[in-house]
């Protein structure tokens, strides 16, 4: 939990090592996930890893609930369905609908539990400058209100949304038209091919909208009065769109996508430590 959202902010405690690429180039590479990891049971011990997991437990608690309590107000059977079975596997109009539905409770969830994922975000971030702002959700959220007001309990959430939004859309059409104009019925293992497309596209898709959750969750811990969030580790953004340029301008939008091989950039660059 911790590992991967320090890749994401770009903290590199560690130095880049001498490797060599599939055609046997020398190339830098930066510490892969478990180097890291081991560095952060060095600095603060096993409970190091689980920094923030209390508010992101409570954030996925928030979600599912809310996702259940949308799908029971606004349940998938009110609306309209298509008769004939084999309609149903290739109607756009059904993916449409059912695209649909499922984006209004994303959308929902992720509004309801996001203020939690903010002091997640911020509660793990504290291990770059050795801080202790933010130590428990009920202190978090008071500090929050008090500092922020309550747009600073949703600050990277337009991101995170688009991202969400775009995903679901992206894998539900994509994984429809693969099934209606790719797959053929007369194949034997038609069935069990299409039972795996969405989920193929899932991931297909995830990398796509990976920019999106970075930004998100760079925003949620920038200027905020901790060290990872303030100059010199990343500017003052003033907007998520300024964000997003700017990590565009370094090459860095899929920063932390990768947990193994990381390749550090040429010349490598790594954010200042002490």
């Amino acid at each position: 939990l911790l590992t991967g959202f320090l890749l994401q902010v770009g903290h590199e405690p560690l130095p880049p090592t001498v490797g060599r690429n599939v055609l046997g180039r020398k190339v830098l590479y930066l510490p892969g996930f478990f180097t890291y990891a081991r560095h952060i049971v060095e600095v603060d011990g096993k409970r190091g890893l689980f920094r923030g997991l209390t508010p992101r437990l409570i954030s996925s608690t928030l979600s599912t609930i809310t996702r259940g309590s949308v799908k029971k107000a606004f349940p998938l059977e009110d609306m309209e369905h298509v008769s004939n079975k084999d309609d149903v596997k290739t109607s756009l109009r059904k993916v449409v609908k059912e695209t649909s539905h499922e984006m209004m409770m994303q959308c929902v969830s992720r509004v309801v539990s996001h203020p939690l994922h903010v002091i997640s975000m911020r509660c793990m971030v504290q291990f770059v400058g050795r801080e202790v702002k933010y130590s428990g959700v009920f202190s978090a959220i008071g500090r929050i209100f008090k500092e922020e007001g309550i747009l600073g309990f949703f600050v990277g959430l337009v991101p995170h949304i688009l991202g969400d939004v775009i995903f679901l859309w992206c894998c539900n059409l994509l994984a429809h038209f693969i099934n209606t104009y790719a797959v053929d019925d007369n194949f034997s293992q038609a069935s069990v091919i299409r039972s795996y497309t969405k989920f193929v596209m899932g991931i297909a898709v995830s990398m796509l909208t990976y920019p999106f959750l970075l930004v998100g969750d760079l925003m949620a811990v920038n200027n905020c009065g901790l060290r990872a969030g303030l100059p010199p580790y990343a500017p003052a953004f003033t907007s998520w769109i300024h964000c997003w340029r700017y990590l565009s301008a370094q090459g860095q939008l899929f920063r932390g996508s990768s947990l193994l091989f990381r390749r550090a950039p040429m010349p490598a660059t790594c954010f200042p430590i002490d």
